[in-house]
């Protein structure tokens, strides 16, 4: 099982992390959180890096029925979205797969949650063009 789905889009570098954003938003997702990767590197390491956002997303509804079906789970939230310019110049944008990242948390509660999470991320990763 994969860890992610990951399309590569033919659009600028904002132009995708607008797309993705506007996408998660019409799922009911926010961005809770968005690090600057290559920001950061230059910042803290003198590192020169490629264009990479994280972007912490997060479905309120869906997180707070997670939370309530396991209480530590919240050390898997947000789901993560990442934006980053590859060595080809072109855009790609990932997004993990949660199902997969709980696959060692034995609860078939969370299990359903994880895989209606699964199914919204897939097909806005999905709808990107």
């Amino acid at each position: 099982m994969n860890y992610y789905f990951s399309k590569v889009l033919d659009d600028s570098f904002e132009g995708a992390v607008d797309k993705i954003t506007k996408e998660l938003k019409e799922e009911g997702f926010g961005i809770l959180t968005e690090i600057d990767l290559k920001e950061t590197f230059k910042k803290k390491l003198n590192v020169n890096f490629r264009k990479y956002k994280i972007l912490g997303a997060c479905n309120p509804k869906l997180a707070h029925q997670a939370i309530s079906a396991e209480n530590k789970i919240g050390t898997m939230l947000p789901c993560n979205v990442i934006v980053q310019e590859r060595e080809d110049g072109k855009i790609e944008v990932s997004a993990v797969d949660p199902a997969a990242s709980m696959t060692a948390v034995e609860n078939k509660e969370l299990e359903t949650i994880a895989q209606e999470v699964r199914a919204k991320l897939k097909a806005i990763i999905d709808k990107l063009s």
